[in-house]
């Protein structure tokens, strides 16, 4: 074993740093900026855009390659830069974080950065210092260690000469030198943040939901295109025409909505942001507000990690003020102050004394004291004392006070000048005491505990406390939170438990104490399995796995940069009072994009059925690529305005079953009008041009609103009534999509026939300005010239207008009196 003195030379730690041997941490759980960029960018349905876009621009169709390919970079620009953003600011705070270790090289002291140690360096340990590697304590060195982000232990650990120091732990007392055997991903650390990184976070419901969705509609429009691909190639289309059909089939599948999903994300990252919650998985914004149990440490998480001073007991004869002083004494001449005494320092002042002797606190002694020019002091737990006392303190002044989660210290004092605190060989050892007072500490709550613990279970949230204290004093201090439900649990109980018998002990179990990193980890698996939808909130390495088995892994700014690292969201404050407003953040986007779907998918299906009826009739193809492009202005800009002023209360819970009874009515009645507008402009102009019979006032006026130049062609009579027959058709889809949304955000009872009224008239405003600005797009040349549409038509108007009188009739006859839900046999839905 190395001397303190005879650490490395520079040369041999630049040969070990070339073979390896250096303490480079485990790579970053977040991706790096080209990773991030790459898999937003080029997903599977931003890909499927994509060969389209260019496919299209090969043929010169601009316009509508822009569309097909603007739609997939804006959704992968939003994705990517959340990811960004979070990544950014998380490597602010591990910057922040970072500190120099002392290394012994060519004799001397220097300090560098944790990532320039290499195996066999000596490092130089003090009080403050964290250490960053794992090795022995070398000859000479006697400290404590406070080893809770690894173990969740809060009480310090003592380190003699050839004890393990292992990284993560923390100097609170003591000095000495430590060799680096294990370094980087060898280290104890570094083992326990590779294992939390082979978890991969969980998709939410609501993903999962909408990936089955667009799935199945990709399935759908597989079947569909195959049947209209092989009747174009029978009817001898171009390859043009072929890959505009193919675009606008495309188009069918709503990518929209993971633009949408996207977006709300983002939004609410930012919102929730503001609270103190960093978001580093987008997902989790969502994830977040379905949780139904929530999980977590005690230390640095229920409480602050500080002691403050509650009371002070005087005992016998002895008066209040002599104690104090005596307590601020012993804190404030302490040589090396542990938390009790920064706590009294903190609360009392103090004489200062001529210390012959000191003993500091150790967690294997138990107590500390000190010899000055009044007396012998001691301070330390009541057990540890009770066989040196001259008379002993009324057990029931402590169990009271400990029963509450209190620390209770005896002071004691002895007036023997020749008595001292060491034996004969210089070992610490008490001397007969007479008892002075009882010092009762604090271990500090989160100022916030009490009022979050009682809004999660308002909402309906368990919470349970994973600790590795002992259970008695977690019980206590779950108590004081508002979770003192059931007798704790301490680790070794869940040793042979086999999984039934687990599910069954935590299913029932709100404390647990003594728990290893693995215990933790055990306790999430089971409540996954009895379906829970759980939420892990911890600091400490030992947290780190849990935290990845967790649906939603919740890390602390103040803790083990390991578990900020691996966590889903990181409370920068330090405080979980930012999970209820993430929650009810998380409810109103998954509402807000329930109320997109409705509006998605019932446009999506009008659509194809459309198509099918249309194609069927052998009437040409009623889209184009760039009118399918104006869904992200009739369905795309409306949802994002819905998404944000959704309401926060509880999201569906029969999403799926409630889409059908709007989509399937909703889509079916559209695509009849849809095709009977179709039908009828198409007819009107493909038999009103005919040779001698066509007025000339028709055709000035059709040359006026198409700027095409009339003539007996059959191509020009079939192009004619083609986008005649599409515009009509695209205006009536256009303002269709927009009242559903009245039927779906109701201000009145008069669109009410879905839903109850809401009294929000800001989607009604939100239909009126749509209207508005797309009626706007028939009058502006250059905009109906872009979509593809013809300019306004008394035609047009004509069919359209009536139409939509009647399908809005129609359809709220179906809705009120539920005729697709009796015709289905659905039941009542589910409000």
């Amino acid at each position: 074993m190395l001397a303190p003195a005879e650490g490395l030379t520079e040369a041999e730690a630049g040969a070990r740093r070339r073979r390896g041997e250096g303490n480079i941490a485990v790579q970053g759980g977040s991706r790096g900026y080209a990773e991030i960029l790459r898999t937003n960018v080029f997903s599977f349905f931003n890909l499927i855009l994509f060969v389209i876009g260019a496919a299209l621009l090969t043929l010169g169709q601009y316009s509508d390659a822009l569309i097909s390919v603007g739609l997939g970079l804006i959704n992968a620009v939003i994705s990517a830069a959340q990811e960004i953003r979070a990544k950014r600011k998380l490597d602010r705070l591990q910057l922040l974080d970072r500190a120099g270790v002392l290394v012994v090289r060519d004799g001397r002291e220097v300090e560098i950065a944790p990532d320039r140690v290499v195996r066999g360096d000596v490092l130089r340990v003090r009080p403050g210092d964290q250490i960053v590697v794992d090795g022995p304590l070398l000859d000479g060195g006697r400290l404590e260690a406070d080893e809770s982000l690894l173990t969740g232990e809060s009480d310090p650990v003592v380190k003699h000469p050839g004890d393990e120091l292992r990284s993560g732990s923390l100097c609170v007392a003591g000095d000495g030198h430590q060799q680096a055997r294990d370094v980087g991903v060898h280290s104890y650390a570094g083992r326990l943040t590779a294992q939390a990184r082979r978890s991969t976070t969980d998709r939410t419901p609501l993903q999962r939901r909408i990936e089955f969705i667009v799935r199945l509609v990709m399935a759908l429009t597989a079947l569909m295109s195959g049947c209209i691909l092989a009747q174009a190639a029978l009817e001898g289309f171009s390859v043009l025409r072929v890959v505009q059909i193919t675009a606008v089939l495309s188009g069918l599948v709503p990518y929209g909505l993971f633009f949408l999903i996207a977006l709300a994300y983002t939004a609410g990252a930012v919102r929730i942001a503001r609270s103190g919650a960093l978001v580093q998985q987008v997902n989790a914004v969502e994830s977040v507000s379905n949780v139904d149990v929530i999980c977590t440490d005690k230390t640095g998480t229920l409480t602050t990690g500080r002691l403050t001073l509650e009371e002070i007991v005087p005992l016998g004869v002895r008066e209040y003020n002599e104690a104090a002083e005596a307590l601020g004494g012993l804190a404030h001449n302490a040589a090396t102050p542990n938390l009790t005494a920064l706590a009294i320092a903190g609360s009392l002042g103090g004489p200062v004394w001529e210390v012959h002797d000191e003993v500091p606190f150790s967690s294997s002694l138990r107590w500390s004291g000190m010899v000055t020019g009044t007396g012998t002091w001691v301070l330390g737990a009541p057990d540890a004392l009770a066989g040196r006392l001259r008379w002993q303190v009324e057990p029931a002044e402590v169990a009271d006070r400990a029963g509450r989660g209190l620390r209770v210290l005896l002071l004691a004092r002895t007036e023997d000048p020749e008595a001292g605190l060491r034996d004969a060989a210089g070992r610490p050892e008490l001397p007969m005491l007479e008892p002075v007072a009882l010092a009762v500490l604090d271990d500090e709550l989160r100022e916030d505990v009490v009022e979050t613990v009682a809004r999660f279970r308002a909402d309906g949230v368990d919470l349970k406390v994973l600790s590795g204290d002992d259970p008695r004093t977690v019980a206590a201090i779950a108590a004081r939170a508002g979770l003192g439900d059931g007798d704790p649990v301490p680790g070794h109980a869940l040793d042979d438990l086999d999984d039934p018998a687990l599910d069954r002990l935590v299913a029932r179990s709100t404390v647990f104490g003594r728990v290893a990193p693995e215990h933790k980890e055990r306790i999430v698996r089971s409540l996954r399995r009895q379906g829970r939808y759980v939420a892990m909130i911890g600091d400490g390495v030992n947290d780190a796995r849990a935290l990845k088995q967790a649906h939603v892994g919740v890390a602390m700014r103040s803790g083990s940069a390991v578990t900020r690292d691996v966590a889903d969201i990181v409370l920068v404050d330090d405080s979980f009072a930012a999970l209820p407003p993430a929650r009810h953040e998380g409810r109103r986007i998954i509402n807000g994009i329930g109320i997109s779907l409705y509006v998605f998918l019932a446009r999506v299906a009008s659509q194809g059925l459309v198509i099918l009826a249309v194609t069927m009739l052998q009437l040409g193809f009623p889209y184009s690529p760039t009118q399918v492009g104006l869904t992200m202005f009739t369905v795309g800009i409306p949802t994002v305005f819905l998404t944000f002023w959704a309401g926060r209360g509880r999201p569906d819970p029969d999403l799926l079953r409630n889409l059908v009874r709007f989509v399937a009515p909703a889509s079916v009645i559209t695509a009849i009008f849809g095709t009977a507008i179709y039908t009828a402009l198409y007819s009107m102009i493909s038999h009103g041009f005919q040779p001698g019979r066509t007025p000339a006032r028709i055709i000035h006026e059709f040359e006026k609103t198409t700027g095409l130049k009339y003539n007996l062609d059959a191509d020009f009579t079939t192009a004619s009534a083609t986008i005649l027959a599409q515009t009509g058709l695209s205006t009536f889809f256009c303002f269709a999509s927009f009242l559903l949304i009245l039927f779906l955000a109701p201000r009145s009872r008069a669109f009410a026939a879905w839903t109850a009224p809401t009294g929000d008239k800001r989607p009604a405003l939100l239909v009126l300005g749509l209207c508005v600005v797309f009626s706007a797009v028939l009058c502006v040349p250059a905009l109906w010239n872009y979509f593809g549409l013809m300019g306004p038509s008394k035609p047009v108007f004509l069919v359209v207008l009536p139409a939509l009188i009647l399908w809005y009739g129609t359809l709220t006859v179906v809705f009120r009196f539920r005729l697709f839900d009796r015709l289905l046999g659905l039941g009542e839905p589910r409000r």
